[in-house]
């Protein structure tokens, strides 16, 4: 089982309460199958400003670390060697060194580091 999944909720095209629902049941399912790291594809929606699942998931996010439910979530425009949460990620769960979107400063993706 690897210890890395990526989900990508923007497919099909969700309304953002469907995303929010989607992203909670992957994260249990995950959290049950000994999944280390989520990256969530939400794209970064066409306006320039960041689109519903943008603004509305990355806010869910913080209630879900919050809550206890993950460990803490990384936006992709701050994924890279110079954030020391990643750091700290990296070094337990060194297979991500090879993730094509660290140090890509993707903003339609975000990684969730689950407990």
């Amino acid at each position: 089982m690897s210890a890395i999944r990526t989900f990508n909720v923007e497919a099909g095209l969700p309304t953002l309460d469907e995303a929010r629902r989607l992203v909670i049941e992957e994260i249990k399912r995950a959290k049950r199958e000994g999944v280390k790291v989520l990256k969530v594809i939400h794209g970064y929606g066409s306006s320039g400003k960041g689109g519903a699942l943008y603004v509305g998931l990355r806010k869910s996010f913080r209630l879900r670390k919050k809550e206890g439910a993950i460990k803490d979530s990384i936006a992709g425009e701050d994924f890279s060697i110079f954030n020391e949460t990643v750091l700290d990620l990296l070094e337990g769960v060194p297979e991500l060194r090879g993730d094509s979107d660290l140090g890509a400063t993707n903003e339609g993706v975000t990684i969730l580091w689950l407990k």
